[in-house]
């Protein structure tokens, strides 16, 4: 019957008009109720269809919104939210450009920092467990045969100064190597150098992020060093593994260098976080 209002007609009436109503909708998105096309059935048709058969239509209408309505709700729901609101700047890259991703790389970066020094640290230890051998082996040298009697026998006499440093020194290089400050250093280093080139580079995109471009300056130039310096140091590491003593000496000065530089950036790098609390939003 061409006068009958089709069920399918009726859900999506339904549907949308349970989706205007809903109250966990924004105020200003009811205004769309008046846009939006309303079918066009005169009054007597409806009632006509009514009487055609009333429990059969009525159940089956009830049914099918209940089982569609719902979904088409929570469908559609998420484009009818203004998510400008939530944006810092022109929205094109989302929360990306808001001031909690910006404050990600001062807050990471600024824990390096003091985790180069934690790494120096035990690299430092680590040398003392070698070096600290070497000196052993000298004061040996210096110790003086022990007396013997006529009979062979060795003359019993209190240790000389040699002796009790070498000693020291033993006792010393004992607790060191329990430290295991070897592979402490390497996993600390490790760390530094895959979070420190990953959120080196992030700075970077998220300074792209906010503005749309790179601002050429001493930070900017000193965190690509740094990063330099990290992979460089990270180079010599199979070199020193074979005992190269030139490529100790040249990673402890790269990393010496890198240190420094870092505490040359921090200055730059506060003032690029006042800037990004006076031109950004959260989140």
């Amino acid at each position: 019957m061409n006068q009958m209002i089709s069920v399918t007609e009726l859900e999506s009436l339904a549907a949308t008009l349970s989706l205007l109503k809903s109250p966990i909708l924004p105020p200003n998105t009811h205004h769309l109720q008046s846009k939006l096309p309303l079918l066009s059935i005169p009054t007597k048709q409806i009632i006509r269809n009514e009487s055609v058969n009333p429990p059969k239509l009525f159940t089956e209408t009830f049914r099918h919104l209940k089982s569609a309505s719902l979904p088409l709700t929570t469908v559609a729901l998420p484009f009818f939210f203004d998510t400008q609101d939530a944006l810092a700047v022109n929205g094109e890259f989302g929360i990306l450009e808001g001031r909690s991703v910006a404050l990600i790389h001062p807050i990471v970066m600024g824990g390096l920092f003091f985790y180069s020094l934690w790494a120096g640290y035990l690299g430092w230890q680590w040398r003392r467990v070698r070096t600290i051998q070497n000196e052993i082996n000298e004061l040996k040298k210096q110790v003086t045969p022990a007396a013997v009697t006529p009979e062979g026998k060795p003359v019993e006499a209190p240790p000389s100064s040699v002796e009790l440093e070498i000693q020291k020194l033993t006792e010393e290089r004992k607790e060191l190597v329990k430290g295991s400050y070897r592979d402490r250093h390497f996993n600390a280093g490790s760390i530094l150098l895959g979070f420190g080139v990953f959120e080196s580079v992030g700075g970077g995109l998220n300074t792209w992020f906010r503005s749309g471009k790179l601002y050429p300056g001493p930070h900017l130039f000193a965190g690509a060093a740094i990063t330099v310096l990290w992979a460089a140091a990270a180079a010599l590491v199979p070199a020193m593994q074979k005992g190269n003593e030139t490529a100790r000496s040249v990673h402890i000065a790269l990393n010496a260098v890198n240190v420094i530089l870092f505490i040359w950036q921090i200055p730059t790098g506060i003032e690029i976080v006042l800037k990004v609390f006076e031109f950004t939003k959260w989140p």
